[in-house]
């Protein structure tokens, strides 16, 4: 390689209303500019109306919804998550199929297993990059299987311990990755390190809708993963932004939060399912907040409004520069990028480092001229 190599990502894209186009068109020159960047694909896009989980299901995105996803100059979406597999296998390979006609990339999912763990490799700037995507939240009905179609997973365990002599009292809970589901991944990592230049893993992981809190797998998890060979981590599901973990170099961006994510689903009267209005009923109970009735197509903790697209750009000489461009989230729910020095720049980016040092990262921060860049402080608080 004799030059360098950009890639920028960002979290949840829910494409559920019309004119996907115009929600894209504050970042797209941005995204347009970088040499690869990276979606997460959060519901299926199909026809099919089939409902197939239990756990809350994303009504289907229009499959046209994904061409505005090309559009604004996305390269490759990820697609493991809780939601793939909410209209059954047709709706996974509608997904597929529908990206891959919009000149999309797909990881994450597949046909079935050994399909949904297949790395996505594109060349740009004379640089091989692989990507690998892991479902981390369940259902277990969301995972692919030898002989079913679904997303690829690392499969997290959750105990509860009472820890005083109150029968029915508040557990502690604690959460950890499978011997066994961790070892998949990390060998799926390897072997993806030894054909590119650049491993990036996907991980849809992490506690939603609550804001800075990590859960107990979820730093020592991305950390298996850069052991194993990836350079950069990023992480989606909360549908509200994390903080940033600089471990070995490596950026671990822990939750990018929303993007565009627009959707009537969970809004007081929408939703054609059972399940997705009892959902909305209990959002507020579980989560302290409640949507904006301002903004009926985004119903989401006003916290999350604070986002941001992670960037890594990569030297031949083996340097690292990774930081954010700010983002926040606009009326019309529209993700607007935003300079470091703008005064609303500034305050997305000292909440991004306000819940970075809540969750125990010493991560440091510094406000250049076209992005926030971070790195290793030799201080990170958190235990692994």
């Amino acid at each position: 390689m004799s030059g360098t190599c950009s890639i920028l990502a960002v979290g949840d894209l829910v494409l559920d209303e019309p004119g996907p186009e115009l929600y894209f068109a504050p970042s797209a020159r941005l995204l347009r500019g970088a040499d690869i960047a990276i979606g997460h694909i959060e519901v299926p896009h199909s026809t099919s109306t089939v409902q197939s989980s239990t756990d809350v299901p994303a009504p289907p995105a229009d499959p046209k919804a994904l061409e505005a996803v090309a559009d604004a100059g996305f390269d490759i979406v990820t697609l493991a998550g809780n939601h793939l597999y909410d209209v059954g296998t047709e709706g996974v390979l509608d997904t597929i199929r529908y990206s891959r006609a919009a000149g999309l990339k797909t990881v994450g999912g597949g046909a079935n297993l050994a399909a949904a763990r297949e790395p996505a490799v594109h060349e740009a700037a004379g640089w091989r990059v692989g990507v690998l995507s892991y479902n981390c939240v369940g259902p277990r009905v969301s995972w692919a299987a030898s002989q079913k179609a679904g997303a690829a997973y690392v499969n997290v365990l959750t105990h509860y311990e009472l820890e005083s002599a109150t029968p029915g009292g508040p557990p502690t809970v604690y959460t950890f990755v499978a011997p066994d589901s961790l070892a998949q991944m990390k060998a799926d990592i390897r072997a993806l390190r030894a054909e590119v230049d650049i491993v990036v893993v996907a991980l849809h992981k992490g506690i939603g809708h609550t804001p800075a809190v990590l859960a107990d797998y979820e730093s020592p998890l991305a950390q298996s993963a850069v052991d194993a060979g990836a350079d950069m981590v990023i992480g989606h599901h909360a549908h509200i932004m994390r903080g940033i973990e600089m471990y070995r170099g490596k950026p671990i961006f822990h939750g990018l939060g929303n993007f565009v994510t627009v959707t009537r689903a969970l809004t007081p009267v929408g939703g054609d399912s059972a399940e997705r209005r009892a959902w909305a009923a209990r959002r507020q109970q579980m989560f302290g907040f409640a949507p904006d009735p301002e903004m009926p197509s985004y119903p989401f903790h006003p916290e999350s409004r604070n986002t941001a697209i992670a960037s890594c750009t990569f030297g031949p000489d083996g340097t690292l520069r990774a930081g954010f461009v700010p983002c926040w989230i606009d009326d019309d729910a529209r993700p607007v990028p935003l300079a470091p020095g703008d005064p609303r720049g500034i305050e997305v980016a000292d909440y991004i480092e306000k819940i970075t040092r809540a969750a125990g990262f010493g991560t440091l921060f510094r406000h250049d001229t076209d992005l926030v860049t971070v790195a290793e402080s030799g201080q990170q608080q958190r235990k692994p």
